[in-house]
Formats: structure tokens, sequence, C-alpha cells
């Protein structure tokens, strides 16, 4: 491992990101919100930054490896979510503290989508759209987004590839080459963007609005422009656009690639994964809608509305808003805040633990009980006409089990600031899964939490998007033998 090398790749990605401060400066020449000097501050300290790491560094030249790969990653997302709160700490009389900018950075890079703030309509233009913007950067991945760059400068890619990619099938590449790999997801990412963006607009929304939100929906952020969510517009129509580019955005990317190169939708239809998504959301909406029509929460066709839209945005993870779940009847808001620990598709945008490592998890549960009634039985887990190597088996029962853990050690961490259980435990699960909205106190937002709480949500926030393994790999003795 070589740390001048590390140190060089994270001044040139220091310095990239920079480059992501400027279209704010635009928005606030258009809105002529004054924030535009902020800006450019925030830009010189992150380039400063990046310029001391870097010039000291510059000769080194050495293909990365994966353990190299690992500590990058992890640095990377932690200096750039300190270096993110930077224009959040300037921006005149919405000015947060460091805490909070750290806590609403990081909220945006790994598009957990939960806030800190109230009034956020009321935030200079520039400010909204830059909050929107990190979500974006952060749905398919800076560090994706750098490895179509690197290459050009001498630094390889698949390393980083590897451990930014979520799912446990992380080793199989839609190109030969990992660079072409990392513009294709780009260019369908950008591609779906722009679709949304313009289906939004079509649909009656202003172009700043649809812009930013068209940024958080397909990263499957959550972040808003109105406190109200997406429930400000009071649109049947915007509301199934959100969601059907949820539903896409949910599925794996790996997909969208086979159908856009075969035109062709077959793909879709014939993964195990997407079809136990799309199952799995059917169900739910379906349990959702009858309890509240039986509740007489809401009539049918409200119900079907807002209880579709709420099933779609919790269990994806976006978290997108049309009505206050955590007040609805029963064990509603618990079942579908726990619907996010299932999450996304292996490869989209979405948190969650994953979908295919729930098929995996249900499946190796049926053939335990199919061996304890054939003990001498060679039964192997599929997916699909697929079989699962046994190392992979293992990997996902050991990433349920970690997973675990650190939710119970996080979760007595914030029951010990002060915070109560339901709080606790619901944003705990919310930073995990990079969902956004909780129950309890944080029910509206995450401003009045004690700090040492958010701290501890800022690292859970991290290990949801990195996967945990990215993250604990590091704490290991034998990562730093060499």
């Amino acid at each position: 491992m070589s740390l001048r090398m590390i140190l060089r790749i994270l001044g040139l990605l220091l310095m990239m990101f920079s480059l992501t401060m400027a279209p704010p400066i635009v928005i606030s020449w258009l809105f002529a919100d004054g924030m535009w000097q902020d800006f450019l501050t925030a830009i010189a300290i992150t380039v400063a930054a990046g310029a001391v790491l870097y010039l000291p560094n510059r000769r080194a030249r050495r293909e990365l490896r994966t353990r190299d790969g690992f500590l990058i990653a992890a640095l990377f997302w932690s200096v750039l979510g300190l270096f993110g709160s930077l224009p959040l700490m300037f921006a005149g009389e919405a000015t947060l503290s460091f805490t909070d900018a750290v806590f609403e950075s990081f909220s945006g890079l790994t598009t957990t989508g939960a806030t800190v703030i109230t009034g956020i309509e009321f935030l200079p233009k520039s400010i909204l759209y830059y909050r929107q913007q990190l979500q974006w950067l952060g749905g398919m991945g800076i560090v994706v987004l750098a490895v179509a760059i690197l290459p050009t400068l001498g630094v390889g890619g698949m390393a980083l590839y590897r451990t930014e990619i979520p799912g446990p099938l992380k080793d199989s590449k839609l190109t030969p080459r990992i660079t072409e790999t990392a513009k294709a997801l780009w260019y369908i990412y950008a591609a779906l963007t722009l679709t949304c963006m313009l289906a939004y607009m079509a649909a009656g929304m202003h172009w700043f609005d649809a812009l930013g939100h068209s940024f958080s929906t397909v990263a499957i952020g959550g972040f808003s422009t109105y406190d109200a969510s997406i429930g400000h517009f009071d649109s049947a129509a915007i509301e199934l656009i959100c969601a059907a580019f949820l539903i896409v955005s949910a599925m794996s990317f790996s997909l969208h690639f086979m159908a856009w190169r075969g035109r062709q939708l077959r793909h879709y239809l014939q993964d195990p994964e997407a079809r136990f998504l799309l199952l799995f959301l059917t169900g739910l909406t379906v349990i959702t809608v009858v309890s509240l029509w039986l509740t007489g929460v809401e009539d049918i066709e409200l119900g079907l509305r807002h209880g579709f839209f709420e099933v779609v945005s919790v269990a994806t993870t976006a978290g997108f808003a049309v009505a206050d779940f955590s007040a609805w009847p029963g064990a509603l808001p618990f079942l579908l805040f726990v619907t996010a620990f299932v999450g996304g598709c292996s490869g989209s945008t979405g948190g969650g633990m994953k979908v295919i490592r729930i098929i995996l998890i249900l499946k190796q549960g049926l053939r335990e009980i199919m061996r304890l009634i054939h003990p001498s039985a060679v039964i192997t887990v599929k997916i699909g006409r697929v079989s699962v190597p046994d190392g992979i088996a293992q990997a996902v029962w050991g990433f349920f089990s970690v997973y675990l853990l650190l939710f119970f050690l996080m979760l007595v961490g914030v029951m010990a600031t002060g915070v109560d259980q339901v709080t606790a435990w619901s944003t705990v699960g919310s930073a995990l899964n990079n969902l956004g909205p909780a129950l309890g106190e944080a029910s509206a937002h995450y401003g009045n939490l004690p700090e040492a709480a958010k701290w501890i949500l800022v690292v859970a926030m991290l290990l949801g998007r990195l996967e945990i393994f990215t993250v604990l790999v590091l704490f290991t003795p034998a990562f730093w033998r060499k």
C-alpha cells in the first residue's frame, strides 16, 4: 500500500469535487440570492486542500490494488462529506453549525435524505440546488464517475469500482473495460435524470423544482425543495411520475444497460431480483391501501394514491412524502419503515440491505428446512437458473449478522445521548438504510437531536452507503499487514 499514491488520488478527487460547486454559482446569479461569493470561498478551500495533498505526491505512480480501493473509497466519502459541508456553513442567514452542516452534507451524498433544516423553501436557491446536486452525485457514486477519468491520469479504476458498486455480486462488468463501464452507467443515469425532469415539467413543475427533484428521484435520495416534499404539489400526476422513476432507479442499472443495448425489455421480467421487487411493492401496496380504507383514514381513491406512493417511496429508501405515514393507524408505520431494510436491487441507487440478499436469506432458510426433512440431500441455492456459490451465501449471512450487530450498537449509542427508544431505533435504521424519514421526535426533522447522536448517525449513513464491510475492513489488523 502506497500512502503517497493514496494522497495523490485524494487530492485529485478533491479538486474534481470542487468543480461541482460551480453550478450553484450560476444558480446564484440567475436568482440573485447573493450566495456566489460563499461558493467561491468553498471552491478555493477545497482546491487548496486538494493541491496540498496532490502536489507533493504528483509523481507517485502505481496500479491500485483492491486493498487500496477500500481505503480510498472510505477516505474519499469521509473527506467529501466534510468539504461538502462548507457551502452550508457559509450560507448567510441559513448558516448551519459545523455538526448540522456535516450531517446535511453526508445525508445528501449518501442519498439518505434526512435533514436538520426547517423552512427549506425559504433557503437561497443556490443552496437548494446544491443540496439536490449532492444527492445526484452520491446516487451513482462519485467514485464510479472518477473511475472514468482517473485512468487518463495514470490511475487504475477496478479497485475503486469493486468497493463502490453495492451488492454481493460486485465482480461483473458491463463492458470489457472498467472506464467504459463507468461511462455507460453515467450515460444511463444522466438520461434517466433528464427524462424525469422533462416529465416533471410536463406535469406542471417549475424548471428549477423539476431539476432538483429529478436529481433526488433518480438518486433515490429524498431531498426536496419544500418542507412538504412531493406533497407540496398536491398532484397525482407528479406523484405517479415520481413513483415510476423510483421503481426504475431501484432496479439494477445493469438491467437498464442490457435493455438499452439490446433494445428490449424482457430482461426486467426475466431477472429474479426485479420480479421480487415488483411483487413485494404490489403486495405491500395492497396491504396498505386496504388498511387505510378499513380504518377509515382515507377513502379508497385517496388511499390508493397515498398508499402506493408512500410504499414505493419508503420501500425504495427514497423518503419522499405526500402524507405523514408515521400517523397512520395500527402497525402500518412500523410495517412501512421495516420495508426500507429490504431496499433496492443490487447495482441500483437504492439503500437497504438489497433485494438480492433478502432473496438469498429466504432461500437459504428454506434449504435448511429441507435439510431437516432430507439430511443426506445435496440442495443448492439458485437465483433463477444460476446456482449461488457457497462463498457468496456465507458472505450474505456474514453481512446480515454484522448489520444487526452494528444496528444494535448504534441504537444503544443514540439512546445513551438521551434520545427515546422509538426515535433512536428509527433514526439509526433510517440512516443505516439511507432512507431519511424516521418516527418519534425525528418524524419532521433531525434538528432537535443531540449533537452526539447526529455524529453516530453520520457514521451510520457512511456505513450504509459503502455497505459496511468496505469501512469495517479498515479496522482489521490483517488489512494493514504487508
